[in-house]
């Protein structure tokens, strides 16, 4: 996958969870963001907001999570002496539910997947042409088991 499709691929994910009705507003990003914030809008009408604690592994995942929480008009957060994997956010739960956290695992696992064909790619390229895990071997002995 090269970057143009990569940037496709995250459009028309967008575009799903916008629930996009025609053609235009699937491949018009900006519309399928203000559709989502609008949601968003609705929900804060109807729910109390609460504070969520997101656990993110990765500092490209957090980044990500972080980047579409602020793309929503959403303000993540953490408190001091939290760890930097952890992200902090006052919101309705309905939509961290319905939209905000099925939507940043669809454009994580593509991310992730394009950051690593392209980190094998470089190492193959660059350094060796063997990128692969390590071999399993059998465990050896140690002194004194039998």
């Amino acid at each position: 996958m090269d970057e143009a499709q990569l940037r496709e691929k995250l459009r028309k994910i967008e575009a799903l969870f916008a629930r996009a009705g025609t053609q235009g507003e699937k491949i018009a990003a900006g519309e399928a963001a203000a559709k989502i914030r609008a949601r968003l809008d609705a929900a804060r009408k109807t729910e109390t907001l609460i504070e969520m604690k997101f656990s993110l592994g990765d500092l490209w995942s957090r980044r990500l999570f972080v980047a579409l929480c602020r793309r929503y008009e959403l303000t993540p957060y953490r408190y001091r002496r939290q760890r930097h994997t952890t992200v902090m956010l006052k919101v309705p739960e309905s939509f961290v539910d319905q939209v905000l956290w099925p939507e940043f695992q669809d454009l994580n696992a593509v991310l992730v997947a394009y950051i690593s064909d392209l980190t094998d790619r470089i190492i193959r390229d660059e350094i060796f042409k063997d990128a692969g895990e390590a071999d399993e071997v059998e465990e050896q002995a140690r002194i004194g088991d039998r």
